[in-house]
C-alpha cells in the first residue's frame, strides 16, 4: 500500500510545484514533508485535510491512484451511512486506512464489524469487504449484506423474502436477535458482502 506521503510528493512533482510551496499554502511548517519522508512515516490525516484544502484536485489525485494501486478503503460506519445515495463520494478523511487484499476484486470499501448481531458468522471488530449493488432488483437470498437504512443507519444482516409487501425481512445470524421487516422505501443502500478478514 502506497503512503499519503509518497502519493503527495509525486502529485507535487506532476504538477511542477515545489514542498516549500504546498507547505507554505497549506500552513504547514517548513520541511514538514521532507522530514516525513526522512522518518519513513506517513502524513498525519488532518495535515492531509489542510493540504487537500489548498490544493482540491489532490484529492482526485489520491483517489485515482489508490484505484490503479488497487487499495480497497476502510471507511467508519458513519462514513458509510450514505452509500446507497448519490451524494456519496468518499473524502480522505473518512478513510481510516487501506487494504490491498489480491483475491478481492470489485469490492467498493470495506468496513469494521460492531456487536454481536451477526455471530458466529462475524464476530465484533472482523472487516467485511462489501460491493455495492447498483441494482437492487436481484438480491440472493440468505446472502449477508450490509444495508444502509434511513432510520437505523448501516446495518449488517441477512437479507430474506418477506411476506410483506414491498419489505425485506432482515435476519441476524445470533438467534438472540429477532427478525424484522424493513420497507424497501426505508433503505438507502445495499452492498453484498463478499469477504472477511478476521484477527484471531
Amino acid at each position: 500500500m502506497r503512503k499519503s506521503i509518497d502519493i503527495v510528493l509525486s502529485f507535487i512533482k506532476e504538477k511542477g510545484l515545489t514542498k516549500y510551496h504546498v507547505e507554505q499554502r497549506s500552513g504547514l511548517s517548513n520541511a514538514y514533508l521532507a522530514n516525513i519522508k526522512k522518518t519513513g512515516s506517513d502524513i498525519q490525516p488532518e495535515k492531509l485535510d489542510l493540504i487537500i484544502k489548498a490544493f482540491p484536485n489532490l484529492e482526485s489525485y489520491l483517489e485515482r491512484t489508490e484505484r490503479q494501486t488497487g487499495a480497497i478503503p476502510l471507511i467508519s460506519v458513519e462514513a458509510a451511512a450514505g452509500f446507497g445515495t448519490s451524494e456519496f463520494n468518499l473524502r480522505e478523511k473518512d478513510i481510516q486506512d487501506r487494504y490491498v487484499v489480491p483475491d478481492f476484486n470489485g469490492i467498493d470499501f470495506m468496513i469494521r464489524i460492531k456487536g454481536p448481531s451477526m455471530y458466529p458468522k462475524y464476530s465484533s471488530g472482523d472487516i467485511v469487504a462489501c460491493r455495492i449493488l447498483k441494482e437492487a432488483t436481484f438480491i440472493q437470498w440468505n446472502k449477508p449484506y450490509v444495508i444502509a437504512t434511513r432510520e437505523q443507519g448501516i446495518l449488517c444482516k441477512r437479507l430474506m423474502q418477506s411476506e410483506l409487501k414491498d419489505h425485506f425481512k432482515i435476519v441476524s445470524e445470533n438467534k438472540e436477535y429477532p427478525e424484522f421487516d424493513v420497507p424497501k422505501s426505508e433503505i438507502t443502500g445495499i452492498a453484498l458482502i463478499v469477504g472477511v478478514i478476521r484477527l484471531e
